[in-house]
């Protein structure tokens, strides 16, 4: 698991919908809006796996 510039260790699966340079690389990968990809992490929670899935159910 990497670590941030403070030594907490990040992880990548999973998207914090609060922060908005996560919500817009969500969004960019998937190819949808940036409020789609907001919706999809309010709907299905913070797991990475369960917010692409909530995405290409739409």
């Amino acid at each position: 698991m990497a670590t941030t510039s403070r030594g907490r260790a990040q992880d990548r699966a999973k998207v914090a919908g609060g922060q908005d340079h996560e919500v817009r690389y969500e969004a960019k990968k998937e190819g949808v809006s940036k409020e789609t990809a907001k919706k999809a992490v309010k709907s299905a929670g913070n797991s990475r796996k369960k917010v692409e899935a909530e995405i290409s159910r739409h």
